[in-house]
């Protein structure tokens, strides 16, 4: 099952995509991490999802990813009497805390900690950015609002307020249950919605416990501008273009993302594209030159994964949609054009042997670097400086083989930790010939701290000749 490619593609469950047929199918088509998403589905559901890749995974003998994506606080308006009402550009709606049905005047907004943080002059943005408003007069229970731009508004729809710091935590008491639902599952990420400041990571982390990998998603444009500091904190990070495109204007989308990207990349944290990336293929069993472009664009700018939504968790084409994914990332790849751009080494032993592995591995025309980890961080720093050959990263511990499922360039190996050196090079000769990323007479570059089994310690350099 080795991938022909370094970019990783993650795929979201759903009704499209539940039973052992549909999920081994797209595994085949080339998934290396599934997500649970926790907006939808019962815990039932979720629970027999993850179930059935385990059993997959015995299978297939190979780590699988799962990611458990949870909802976050959903900001919504109450309900109309006659379910919704037509507005114009003019219109005065009030927004209030009560509870009685709304009219063309006036509808509940059941967050009392949005009225705190509004002000005379600031935007707020209904049903995905289609209806704005701009706030007229406000107190600590309404807000007097003038619509901007709309023509309709219904039952329940979401809302955004652009550049607004919310007095509201990332995690909800659905939130809490649901990944206290998770850990118990043993997922081997989990993506915390709604994180503004490096302040929101802290309940999550005290939760987690190490228990999981963590990683912040980011929609909200505080949060870019709180990027370094957040990034120091979460094991990863998502790029989440759906609500970012809500409120950021459409131009702006593409730069954040390269910025997210850039630094994530700096960081040696793994960095996910997420939203509409095939879109048209939850309908179509083909995407749209625009879709392709848009995959191919994230694989150069050296994305570690790129994620379906809607295509593989209610679309009629989805493993359709992972197979075009693959082949789109194969392509670049390939390109004489593209390169992976290496990371700057940092001053520590693990960037210092990782950085002499690539460019050892590039001089000898290496098959590809062994990185052997525990908890699976020199293999992290090995993908950070992007070699030009596959990284088998080895490791003794399931839990950070199935983590590193998430890495650029990671083929990763749930083994038994080495005895010796003499038995670290052999495993290693194995491994390469039988995974496929080596044949007889082929040279490898290994790496490993020893003593064997020490976390945090990468002191060796090797190369060794495949038998």
């Amino acid at each position: 099952m080795r991938r022909k490619r370094q970019a990783k593609i993650v795929a979201t469950l759903g009704p499209a995509s539940s039973s052992r047929e549909e999920i081994a199918a797209l595994f085949e088509a080339g998934v290396d991490v599934f997500r649970l998403n926790m907006s939808h589905g019962a815990h039932g559901d979720h629970k027999e999802r993850l179930d059935t890749i385990r059993s997959l995974e015995a299978v297939y003998g190979r780590p699988i990813g799962v990611i458990l994506d949870l909802q976050g606080p959903k900001l919504r308006i109450s309900t109309f009497a006659e379910g919704a009402i037509a507005i114009e550009k003019g219109h005065k709606l009030r927004l209030d805390l009560d509870e009685t049905p709304g009219d063309r005047s006036r509808v509940g907004l059941p967050h009392p900690e949005i009225f705190a943080a509004l002000k005379p002059g600031v935007t707020v943005l209904l049903d995905d950015g289609k209806v704005s408003l701009r706030v007229l007069a406000c107190g600590k229970d309404f807000a007097e609002t003038e619509v901007v731009a709309g023509d309709e508004l219904s039952n329940h729809k979401g809302l955004n307020l652009p550049g607004v710091s919310l007095p509201i935590a990332a995690l909800t008491e659905k939130d809490r249950e649901d990944l206290a639902f998770g850990l118990d599952l043993g997922v081997d990420w989990v993506a915390l919605s709604f994180v503004q400041r490096p302040e929101d990571i802290s309940e999550a982390q005290e939760i987690v416990a190490g228990r999981a990998a963590i990683m912040a998603k980011l929609e909200k444009p505080l949060a870019i501008d709180a990027l370094d500091g957040i990034l120091k904190l979460v094991d990863g990070v998502m790029v989440a273009r759906g609500d970012l495109g809500v409120e950021l204007p459409p131009e702006d989308v593409p730069v954040i993302q390269k910025r997210i990207i850039r630094a994530s990349r700096k960081a040696g944290k793994p960095v996910v594209v997420a939203t509409q990336m095939l879109d048209s293929m939850v309908e179509s069993p083909t995407p749209t030159r625009a879709e392709a472009s848009d995959v191919a664009t994230a694989v150069y700018d050296g994305a570690d994964c790129l994620m379906l939504s809607a295509e593989t968790a209610v679309g009629e084409y989805a493993a359709e949609a992972v197979s075009m994914m693959d082949r789109i990332m194969r392509t670049v790849e390939h390109d004489p054009y593209y390169d992976a751009m290496s990371a700057d080494p940092e001053a520590t032993s693990a960037d210092a042997i990782s950085a002499a592995a690539r460019q050892v591995a590039h001089t000898i025309q290496a098959s590809a670097i062994v990185a052997y980890s525990v908890s699976g961080r020199t293999t992290l720093r090995a993908a950070r400086v992007r070699p030009n050959v596959p990284i088998l990263g080895i490791t003794p511990k399931i839990e950070s083989a199935r983590r590193l499922t998430m890495a650029w360039g990671v083929h990763s190996v749930h083994t038994e930790d080495a005895r010796d050196f003499v038995d670290m090079v052999n495993r290693a000769c194995r491994i390469a010939k039988e995974a496929d990323f080596a044949g007889s007479g082929d040279r490898i570059v290994i790496t490993a701290g020893v003593p064997f089994g020490t976390p945090g310690v990468t002191n060796t350099l090797r190369i060794a000749w495949v038998d």
